[in-house]
């Protein structure tokens, strides 16, 4: 998995020109999430084609992975308006199956709310936070970076900067 990322990340550094290397960094962050999920890059493409936000790609396919459900399905509802705190909810899938670690003392970033949530709470009662859609979709994105870039979670959160897509700010993960 990561020797295809890397692959397609040797060509972001060959690319010339800003606007090629920013495809190639969207193309890279793309080939990133069918490794991790271990579906075809054709899957992504018709997912894309369905009018999903980039980011939440990744979201579709953890949320439908972990909950058993059809992805298909799960963008469907998406689509039509349904909040992913909603979706989580409905399908069984706790704030603990997205939680990912970061130290204590660590800038969360984006995530500062949600951490400071999951810090006043034992972790066995993480399964009922609530968490805003931008948490969901961010905490899924940093697990996907971390483990297929080899990058610790707060590293990803730091080099992802306080806002905008992961899908268009893959190239900040290469520095």
């Amino acid at each position: 998995m990561r020797r295809t990322v890397w692959a397609v990340l040797m060509l972001l550094c060959c690319a010339t020109g800003v606007e090629a290397q920013a495809d190639v960094a969207e193309e890279a962050y793309f080939q990133a999430v069918a490794d991790f999920f271990d579906v075809s890059a054709a899957e992504i493409g018709i997912l894309r084609e369905r009018g999903l936000p980039d980011d939440e790609l990744a979201v579709v396919l953890f949320v439908a992975r972990r909950a058993g459900v059809s992805v298909e399905a799960l963008a469907a509802l998406r689509r039509a308006g349904q909040d992913w705190s909603v979706l989580l909810q409905r399908y069984g899938v706790g704030a603990d199956a997205l939680h990912v670690p970061i130290p204590d003392d660590g800038d969360a970033g984006r995530l500062a709310g949600a951490y400071e949530r999951y810090r006043s709470t034992t972790p066995g009662g993480w399964s009922s936070l609530a968490l805003a859609n931008d948490d969901i979709v961010t905490l899924v994105n940093v697990r996907l970076l971390s483990e297929t870039l080899g990058l610790a979670p707060a590293e990803v959160l730091r080099r992802a900067g306080p806002e905008g897509p992961f899908s268009s700010r893959f190239r900040a993960f290469m520095r």
